[in-house]
C-alpha cells in the first residue's frame, strides 16, 4: 500500500492507524506531508517562511520515525501551506492508493477529506490529531 498522509502536526502511529481499518502499517510505504502555515495572520505577515516550514519538516520527521517503528517505509516533508496544494504536489510524485487528512479539529479533517475526494482519484480517510 501507498499511503500518503497529510497532517499539520505531529502524529503517532495508532492514530494513522486508527485511520485505517483495514490496513496494516507493516511495510507500506508512506509518504508523510505537513503543510508549513504560519500560526496566524500576524506571523504571515511579519516573519518570513523559514520557522513555519521548520516546525511542518519537524512534525513531518516526528510522524516518519513512529511510522518507521511499526513497520512502515516512510518518510515526510514540509508541503505547501495550503492543505489541497499540498497532496496535489505530493500526489505529482507518489503515486498513493489512499490519503489520510488530519486537521485541527474534526470539522476541518472532514472538509479537507472532502475536498480531496472531489479533486483526486485516490481514497480519502480521515484521523483524529487528539490521538497524538
Amino acid at each position: 500500500m501507498n499511503l500518503l498522509v497529510l497532517s499539520p502536526r505531529a502524529v503517532d502511529a495508532a492514530a494513522v492507524r486508527a485511520a485505517l481499518p483495514d490496513d496494516d502499517l507493516e511495510g507500506a510505504r508512506v509518504l508523510v506531508v505537513s503543510p508549513a502555515v504560519n500560526q496566524s495572520a500576524l506571523a504571515f505577515w511579519v516573519s518570513d517562511a523559514d520557522e513555519a516550514i521548520a516546525e511542518a519538516e519537524d512534525a513531518a520527521s516526528q510522524t516518519v520515525r513512529a511510522l518507521q517503528e511499526r513497520g512502515a517505509q516512510a518518510h515526510g516533508t514540509a508541503g505547501e501551506a495550503e492543505p489541497i496544494t499540498a497532496l496535489q504536489d505530493a500526489l505529482a510524485t507518489f503515486p498513493a492508493d489512499r490519503i489520510v487528512v488530519f486537521g485541527e479539529d474534526e470539522g476541518e479533517a472532514q472538509e479537507l477529506a472532502r475536498q480531496a475526494s472531489e479533486r483526486f482519484d485516490v481514497d480519502v480517510a480521515t484521523g483524529r490529531l487528539g490521538a497524538s
